[in-house]
């Protein structure tokens, strides 16, 4: 222990504890109001480091990429800020189809598999907390192989397709339609001027097939996943939680829900003229999935056009949307949730990925038309060229019993609007217990 001149130590003990105390006092207060956690302090997320996947799930990965032929996009902080990158639906032929200091993040195909569109942030790194704050965002596309970056809205995030050429896009509290060959964008909804709302922030747009309706997620003043009935002008609330979804049949919907094994899972609900036939009051009768084991804190739900798959990412410690170590996960619709294959091991941040099937029918949003299997021929020939040079992400089963590989993400929580707070705020009573559980139930079987 150092001393000071006098041999005496408790002067620097007193001084440390006086340094501790400030920087409690200071995280503290970014903290405000939200329990448990907080967002990391600093600039930018973790990069991490690759993680080998074991014989078992290398198999794994393997098998899923026989069962279905595609292509997965995502955002990821291996490099640094929060880049775009491609893999195969068997976690092989990864590569970054963006560069640069800003965060890109959101990635959604095209219905026809020509053209990715993403949000970037305005300079340098920028929290997913803030992903409705005015002035930081701007949309854009890209082609699939990365080339012909296009800036196609400005001041606004959370872009998501009606069709090849129309998106729907949120700009803080209001959401707009914009057709990208050109013409003024058209308001749809302003949470401040619909008191039901209460001004709250409009996150991850997605109108339905018959464009009678927009499936939003609330934040801010109001926690909440809905349906706007836009002729109609009326708000449906469909349940708590967020990143909610039309499925591609687009008589249902699918989100992210604050309850499960680690806080969080997948539910899907009937819809009939825009309203929910259900409630969420009874998760469990309305599960699509939740991962058993120590990574089941999910998010980022995201079906493919004909679907039979589901692309999403999980967590086994952490919260952060852009900060924590969220691993991609590919599983076919309707098979036992132990089935669900892990495609990414690296202790960056992966997050909002989306999955491409040549082939697959059509869009899950409103588009008419099929995807096109020519779409995405220059990205797949490229795969086949570079298969000499693969990079595996990883991929398998996450091992229930010991939670595969070690995090190296951050332990602590956001205090973003954007980010889904709900469900930690019930993850660490759940987790335990629930894990616990679920392996009883699967021993019986």
């Amino acid at each position: 222990m150092i001393q000071d001149q006098n041999n005496d130590p408790r002067p620097r003990q007193l001084s440390r504890i006086w340094r501790r105390s400030a920087f409690a006092i200071i995280t503290g207060t970014l903290c405000l109001g939200w329990t448990p956690g907080c967002a990391t302090v600093g600039a930018g997320p973790p990069s991490g480091s690759e993680e080998k996947p074991d014989e078992a799930e290398e198999k794994a990965m393997a098998a899923m990429g026989e069962q279905v032929k595609g292509q997965i996009v995502w955002s990821s902080s291996r490099v640094g800020n929060h880049d775009l990158f491609m893999m195969n639906t068997d976690g092989s032929h990864v590569r970054q189809i963006t560069k640069g200091e800003a965060v890109d993040w959101f990635p959604r195909f095209s219905p026809d598999g020509a053209r990715i569109l993403f949000t970037r942030s305005k300079k340098g790194w920028v929290f997913e907390r803030d992903a409705n704050t005015d002035g930081k965002w701007d949309i854009f596309t890209v082609a699939p192989d990365g080339s012909d970056e296009t800036k196609v809205v400005d001041n606004a995030s959370w872009g998501n397709w009606v069709s090849n050429d129309e998106i729907v896009y949120a700009r803080t509290t209001r959401i707009y339609r914009r057709k990208l060959s050109g013409g003024d964008e058209t308001l749809l909804v302003d949470s401040a001027k619909v008191p039901e709302l209460d001004a709250a922030l409009m996150q991850q747009p997605e109108m339905s097939k018959d464009g009678k309706y927009i499936a939003i997620t609330l934040r801010g003043s109001k926690r909440e996943t809905g349906i706007w009935d836009i002729a109609g002008k009326k708000w449906n609330r469909t349940g708590e939680g967020c990143q909610i979804n039309w499925t591609p049949s687009g008589d249902e919907i699918y989100w992210m829900h604050p309850t499960g094994n680690g806080g969080s899972r997948v539910l899907h609900m009937a819809i009939e003229d825009g309203k929910p036939t259900k409630t969420d009051a009874d998760a469990d009768s309305i599960t699509l999935i939740d991962i058993p084991g120590r990574r089941s804190h999910e998010y980022f739900p995201q079906l493919s056009a004909d679907g039979r798959w589901l692309v999403w990412a999980a967590t086994q410690r952490g919260h952060d949307h852009d900060i924590a170590d969220y691993e991609i996960y590919l599983w076919k619709v309707g098979a036992p949730p132990e089935t669900a294959t892990r495609l990414t091991y690296h202790s960056g941040n992966d997050r909002w990925p989306d999955i491409f099937i040549p082939g697959s029918g059509g869009p899950s949003a409103g588009a008419s038309g099929k995807r096109d299997n020519k779409a995405v021929a220059k990205s797949s020939k490229h795969d086949e060229d570079a298969s000499g040079e693969d990079k595996k992400a990883g991929g398998g089963t996450d091992k229930a019993d010991d939670g595969a590989s070690k995090s190296k993400s951050s332990t602590t929580e956001s205090a973003s609007p954007s980010n889904d707070d709900d469900a930690d705020e019930k993850s660490a009573k759940q987790s335990g217990g629930s894990a616990k559980s679920k392996k009883k139930k699967k021993a019986k079987r």
